[in-house]
């Protein structure tokens, strides 16, 4: 079962800002959030896309890669 995490916790692993977040998951740069509820506001990252994310960032920084 996929653990879901709201955006202070995106934050906190990230180091990102929220407009930064939310930018790069438009971009297709991040995973996108899902919607908690139809309709609704509230919305939720899956822990294990974001924390490939920054295993990825990691990796690619370490190869003396640009972020993508």
């Amino acid at each position: 079962m996929s653990q879901l995490i709201k955006l202070p916790d995106v934050i906190e692993l990230t180091g990102l800002s929220s407009s930064s977040i939310y930018r790069l998951a438009s971009q297709g740069e991040f995973p996108r959030p899902i919607k908690l509820t139809a309709g609704g506001r509230s919305s939720a990252w899956i822990a294990d896309e974001v924390n490939q994310w920054v295993s990825d960032r990691i990796a690619a920084s370490r190869k003396g890669e640009d972020a993508a």
